[in-house]
């Protein structure tokens, strides 16, 4: 059986949401790969958008809480919040955790432009982490 990787940062309605998708189309299949929140937030609606500019279609997903025995499963996890790795779970002493402090773009301010330019941004930031990651996979 493959890897487990868990991409968690708060409300599972945006930055791990764009990981998901990113990381579900760039890694092979032998890493299963999910999103989870320490709360669910519903799916954000730009996000669905920004996604679909690059032809990876996240509207299907979920917005999920982790449950502590859940967490156990994955062998790796990546925080992409301050918020999600202060409440994450203890996690198994062979889990490898790994936080990249990003952006929430659903709290950035100003007009419908800009913000979709934010969150353009953040998910051209996490493509970016993702494939320098799995390239250190290899």
């Amino acid at each position: 059986m493959g890897k487990k990787l868990l991409f968690l940062c708060t409300g599972n309605s945006c930055r791990s949401q764009m990981a998901e998708g990113i990381a579900r189309t760039l890694f092979s299949k032998d890493i299963i790969v999910e999103s989870a929140g320490t709360e669910a937030h519903g799916l954000n609606p730009i996000a669905i958008r920004v996604m679909d500019d690059i032809s990876i279609s996240i509207s299907n997903h979920q917005s999920t809480r982790i449950s502590d025995k859940k967490i156990h499963e994955f062998d790796m996890l990546i925080t992409l919040c301050g918020d999600a790795k202060d409440k994450c779970p203890v996690l198994e002493p062979n889990t490898e955790h790994i936080h990249w402090g990003i952006e929430d773009p659903a709290i950035f301010k100003g007009y419908e432009d800009e913000i979709y330019m934010k969150y353009q941004e953040v998910r051209d930031i996490i493509f970016k982490k993702i494939s320098d990651f799995k390239k250190g996979l290899e």
